[in-house]
């Protein structure tokens, strides 16, 4: 090989990579486009919510490994929102204490922190590897509950919810503004509201769910609504630089159902209501429904939730490489890259990422501790 070969081969590595450009929503900013998404763990094992210190060796250990931003898994806003028996939760003020040390931690090594809140609706009460029952409701003696949907039909084989006052959707918005409070006390730099993957807040969303008559279902205005109202109560208790995402499943992939297109209008409305980012992944909604999953098979919604809508966007799903990563972010096709499994069996992934697209020690997001031991 020649020096003008070797020269631009060498200039090509050491160009500019977007997976590790900084990136600001409204007063923070994140150090890199590489971001954790929200995993449920189901670790609560004492069922009440609390973080342990499992939860600190796992979100602590992947802001030393690099990541921009570490979205907490799904965290419920009240008792019967949660997924599983051993959700994590910030319905009460007693929880937050055991919150804190990790926050704390994790904000140290570097990464920006946010948390997921949830409700989850007709998917609650469902089982987990620690109390058994898997994709099954939990009976009542094994610490399951009666759940509650928009309207009173099921969720594949789960037991039959039963549906929702009006009043009791009033709570539930209460709910989530309670619980952004917490978070914001106890330290978190962003809150995100899940309103993805078949959860309460898209069960609302969604046409093949929701059969209601009144102001919070029928039309497209009336079924965001409860949404939008989760959002302007979280806006009013939270900083004005304090940035909220909305994760949402972009497509039901069910003829009739939730589509991109009702995204698209959903991700304007969220923008003017003070909306930083939306989370695009898919599914989760309706059961039986059949994903083409394949590399990348979620990024042509975040591409086209970014551009219709013109807001930021993530993009997740069987995104695992750091050039498959990259090329995303060059494309124009999000804004950040959520690294979900794999990150999983790698916590050390962007300081491999870095190295693989020629970032140089330096630059990379190493902890002076790990600098010895660098990838090169």
């Amino acid at each position: 090989m020649g020096d003008v070969e070797k020269s631009k081969k060498k200039d090509k590595k050491k160009g500019p990579a977007r997976l590790f450009e900084p990136m600001t929503l409204r007063g923070v900013t994140v150090r890199n486009r590489i971001w954790l998404p929200p995993m449920d763990t189901y670790s609560a094992f004492a069922q009440d919510g609390r973080p342990t210190p499992f939860h600190y060796q796992h979100y602590v250990s992947r802001a030393m490994g690099g990541f921009g931003m570490i979205i907490m898994e799904s965290t419920a806003v009240a008792p019967e929102g949660r997924i599983s028996p051993c959700d994590l939760g910030l319905w009460s003020d007693d929880q937050m204490d055991a919150w804190r040390w990790i926050v704390a931690d994790a904000k140290a090594a570097g990464a920006t922190m946010a948390v997921q809140l949830n409700h989850a609706g007709r998917k609650a009460s469902t089982g987990c590897f620690a109390v058994g029952f898997d994709g099954e409701s939990v009976p009542e003696e094994f610490g399951g509950w009666r759940t509650v949907c928009p309207s009173a039909n099921a969720y594949g084989s789960l037991r039959a919810p039963r549906a929702l006052g009006v009043d009791e959707i009033h709570t539930i918005v209460a709910q989530f503004r309670d619980a952004a409070w917490r978070a914001y006390d106890i330290g978190f730099d962003a809150v995100q509201i899940h309103a993805a993957h078949g959860y309460l807040l898209s069960q609302f969303l969604d046409p093949l769910i929701n059969e209601r008559e009144d102001e919070y279902g029928g039309s497209f205005e009336n079924r965001i609504r409860i949404l939008v109202d989760v959002v302007e109560a979280v806006r009013t208790v939270i900083p004005d630089d304090m940035p909220v995402l909305v994760r949402i499943s972009a497509t039901d992939w069910a003829a009739g159902g939730w589509d991109l297109d009702q995204s698209v209008d959903l991700a304007k409305v969220l923008k003017e209501h003070g909306v930083d980012l939306v989370d695009v992944s898919t599914g989760g909604l309706i059961p039986g429904v059949t994903i083409p999953v394949k590399p990348g098979y979620q990024v042509p919604f975040s591409e086209q939730i970014r551009s219709r809508a013109d807001i930021p966007v993530t993009a997740v799903g069987l995104i695992t490489k750091p050039k498959q990563a990259e090329k995303v972010l060059k494309a124009g096709q999000a804004d950040v890259i959520e690294i979900g499994r794999a990150a999983l069996r790698d916590p050390y992934w962007p300081l491999r990422a870095a190295n693989k697209l020629g970032i140089s020690i330096e630059e990379a997001p190493y902890p002076a501790q790990y600098v010895r031991g660098a990838f090169r």
